[in-house]
């Protein structure tokens, strides 16, 4: 092989979208809960994407081993996901962990963990996250009674950094008493209830030295923002088989810089969003969480302005921004919006 044609090919492997340092994480709630569509998976759903992970080479990994290697700068194999399971509701031990332990894959729970110490017949017991923990499973801090995190109208900063602050500390104390001193340490993993933040609360997280999981759709990557983390929500609705595919085939898109960082926004109001990509992208099209096609606003090749042809409607919604990357993968963007 010639000098030329060696350096074109791994100039190709090097830059491309298959080869690039992403991963893909999951995201459910409960298990054959038909009553709660909003949160629930069906069986049949579940097997399929638990089938189509194994028969396919996925690697699948617990979320902390994802992340450490992030953080260490490692190169993540291709096709590496994470499943991971918010609420630690009793139909996760029922019904999904037989089936994740029969294929051996590793998963991350987010455990609310007054819901445990009060012993709810809607959730797990701590008796069962150590079968589990022997089993795959890791557990992960989710707050301490799952309620509303953001400052409330009345309260002073002081009295809500105190609220959050015991949140988090008094849910983690509760995890190592029960499941072990090592449980959720290396590294610290907290999801925001109800997908919920704002800056104060990323900035509080920082200092206490933990990693902040969303509920914002995504991969996840070396440029990812550690203090909100993306998942693709797994309910019945985003679960088909061509929706799986699609989300598993999904890379981080390459941004520059994000010009609104903070995610609460006032109500009757149409947010401007401002990305700066690190290159031009072809097909780039955006969306708001019905599906309706938001209108860009292109300043240059590399940098957009998007704002919603109508005012944000409470209590969430997002702007979701796609583009082809080649090889039938996709550059996926998610940007949340909180109305209060």
């Amino acid at each position: 092989m010639n000098k030329k044609l060696f350096l074109s090919l791994l100039l190709f492997f090097i830059t491309s979208p298959i080869f690039a340092n992403s991963a893909v994480v999951f995201m459910y709630h409960r298990f054959a809960e038909a009553k709660y569509p909003s949160t629930n998976i069906t069986l049949e759903q579940f097997k399929y994407q638990l089938d189509y992970l194994e028969s396919n080479n996925y690697n699948v990994w617990s979320l902390s081993k994802i992340i450490n290697y992030i953080n260490n700068k490692q190169t993540l194999p291709p096709k590496t996901v994470a499943l991971t399971i918010d609420d630690a509701y009793l139909s996760v031990y029922t019904n999904a962990y037989p089936m994740l332990k029969s294929k051996n894959f590793p998963y991350t729970v987010f455990v609310n963990t007054n819901s445990i110490d009060y012993k709810s017949k809607n959730y797990m017991s701590w008796n069962m996250m150590r079968e589990m923990q022997n089993n795959g499973a890791e557990f992960a801090n989710h707050s301490l009674s799952h309620e509303y995190l953001l400052p409330k109208v009345d309260e002073t900063n002081e009295v809500w950094e105190k609220r959050f602050r015991n949140e988090v500390e008094k849910a983690q104390q509760r995890l190592q008493e029960e499941l072990g001193d090592d449980t959720n340490k290396n590294p610290k993993l907290f999801s925001y209830p109800f997908g919920e933040y704002n800056l104060k609360m990323t900035q509080v997280l920082k200092e206490l030295g933990y990693i902040g999981i969303s509920q914002v759709s995504g991969a996840i990557g070396e440029n990812s923002d550690m203090l909100a983390l993306r998942r693709f929500p797994m309910a019945e609705a985003y679960a088909t088989k061509s929706g799986f595919k699609t989300k598993l085939n999904t890379l981080v898109m390459p941004i520059e810089s994000v010009s609104q960082k903070e995610p609460v926004i006032k109500q009757g109001t149409s947010p401007k969003l401002r990305l700066k990509l690190k290159e031009p992208l072809k097909n780039l099209r955006c969306f708001i969480s019905s599906g309706e096609v938001i209108e860009l606003k292109w300043l240059s090749k590399t940098e957009i302005e998007i704002t919603a042809n109508k005012p944000i409607k409470p209590p969430r919604d997002k702007y979701t921004c796609t583009a082809p990357a080649g090889n039938s993968k996709w550059y996926w963007y998610s940007h949340l919006w909180i109305v209060k």
